[in-house]
C-alpha cells in the first residue's frame, strides 16, 4: 500500500487528500501533517475561550466564485451548498468590488469547516504540531523528518506550505532542485498582514448598517467584519464577534513586532473608525506572514534531477486567492493519482508544491 504524506492542513492539502482517497486506483495510506495546532491554514476559524459557539474567521472572509470557476468547480460548490457548509453571502459588504457573474459564499460554521469536511472525507490520519525540517531520498522513498520524533518513510510527499518554507527545508530535497528552478520558486512573493478577532458578551450591540466594510482611508485597517452578522448568525445567547484585517503596508512594517503591540495599534485605529466600540471579553491576534501570493500564475510541473518530479500549484492573486488555489488542488491530484498507480513499479516518488 502506497504511503502518501500531505504537508499542510489547509484547503489545498485537505482537498488533495479527499480527491486522492476518492479516485486513487489502489488503496493508499494517507497522512496529513501540519505545524499548527488545528486545521485551516489561511482559512482558520478562531473560537472564543468563553463560548465555543462564538467564532471568527481570521483568514478568508468569503469565497468568490467567478463564472469560469463556477463551471470548472461546479461539483465542489454543489456539494458544499447541499451540505450547508457554504451558503450565499447575502449580508451587505460595503466597498466590495463585484464583477459580472461573480457569486460570493460564506461558511455558516466558519471557513475552517470546509477544511474539516474534506479531511473527514479523506479518512487521513491528521497530525498537528508536526513541523517538517528535512526530506531525504532513501531507497526510492522519501524520509521525512520533523522537529520532534523519529523520521518516517513515504512513497509520495505533497508540500502545500508557502514556498519560502519549502526552500528552508534541509536534506536531499534542497539539492534536487536546480539553480534555475530555485530561482523560479524564489520569485514567488507574498503579502503580509495581521488579523484581529474580537469576542463580545452576549447582548452586546454593535450598531452598524453593514456586515463588512472595506476601509480605504486608514493606514492600518483594510477590512472590518461583524463576523456573525456576515454569516447571518445572530442569537441572544451568543455575543457578536468582529474581525479586523490590516493593510499590507502595515503588516510588512510591523511584521516583527509583538502581537501585543500590534493589537494595541489596531485598537487605536479601530476606535477612530468605530468610536465607542465596547471592549471585548477576549481577543485573538494572528500574524499572516505569508498571506497571499502577489504574483498570480498557474499549475505547472517541472522535472527535477534524478527523475524526481516537482508539482507546483501556484495560487492566483486577489481577495479569494486562498480558495482559488485550494480548489486547484483538483488539478494537482491528477498527477498524484498517476503517481500512486506507479508506486511499487520502480518509478521514483513525486513531491508536490503549492506556489
Amino acid at each position: 500500500m502506497a504511503r502518501v504524506l500531505i504537508v499542510g492542513a489547509g484547503l489545498t492539502g485537505s482537498l488533495c487528500a479527499a480527491l486522492l482517497r476518492k479516485e486513487a486506483p489502489r488503496p493508499v495510506h494517507l497522512a496529513v501533517w501540519d505545524e499548527a495546532g488545528d486545521s485551516g491554514g489561511r482559512m482558520t476559524t478562531a473560537r472564543s475561550p468563553y463560548n465555543p459557539q462564538s467564532t471568527v474567521d481570521l483568514g478568508a472572509q468569503y469565497i468568490t466564485c467567478t463564472p469560469h470557476y463556477a463551471k470548472q468547480h461546479q461539483s465542489f460548490y454543489d456539494d458544499l451548498l447541499a451540505l450547508g457548509i457554504l451558503k450565499p453571502l447575502t449580508s451587505p459588504i460595503e466597498g466590495m468590488v463585484m464583477k459580472e457573474g461573480d457569486c460570493n459564499f460564506v461558511a455558516p460554521q466558519g471557513v475552517s469547516s470546509i477544511i474539516k469536511h474534506y479531511l473527514k472525507e479523506s479518512g487521513a490520519d491528521v497530525y498537528f504540531r508536526h513541523c517538517v525540517t528535512q526530506i531525504n531520498l532513501r531507497n526510492d522513498k522519501w524520509e521525512v523528518s520533523k522537529e520532534t520524533g523519529p523520521p518516517e518513510l513515504f512513497d509520495i510527499v505533497v508540500l502545500t506550505m508557502p514556498v519560502p518554507q519549502i526552500l528552508q527545508l534541509q536534506g536531499d530535497i534542497a539539492n534536487l532542485i536546480s539553480k534555475c528552478q530555485r530561482q523560479q520558486l524564489e520569485s514567488v512573493s507574498y503579502s503580509s498582514r495581521y488579523a484581529l478577532g474580537l469576542f463580545y458578551e452576549a447582548g452586546t450591540k454593535i450598531d452598524v448598517p453593514w456586515a463588512g466594510q472595506y476601509i480605504t482611508s486608514n493606514p492600518c485597517i483594510r477590512f472590518i467584519s461583524i463576523d456573525n452578522k456576515k454569516r447571518n448568525i445572530e442569537s441572544s445567547e451568543i455575543g457578536p464577534s468582529l474581525v479586523v484585517h490590516t493593510t499590507v503596508p502595515f503588516g510588512v512594517t510591523h511584521l516583527e513586532y509583538s502581537t501585543e503591540d500590534v493589537q494595541e495599534l489596531i485598537f487605536q485605529n479601530l476606535e477612530g473608525i468605530l468610536p465607542g466600540l465596547p471592549r471585548p471579553v477576549a481577543t485573538k491576534c494572528r500574524k499572516w506572514r505569508h498571506s497571499q501570493a502577489s504574483n498570480p500564475g498557474w499549475f505547472y510541473r517541472i522535472p527535477l534531477k534524478c527523475q524526481v518530479q516537482l508539482i507546483c500549484l501556484k495560487p492566483s492573486g486577489g481577495e479569494d486567492a486562498s480558495a482559488t488555489s485550494g480548489l486547484r488542488g483538483k488539478e494537482c491530484h491528477n498527477q498524484l493519482v498517476a503517481s500512486v498507480r506507479r508506486c511499487g513499479t520502480g518509478v521514483t516518488p513525486v513531491a508536490g508544491v503549492r506556489r
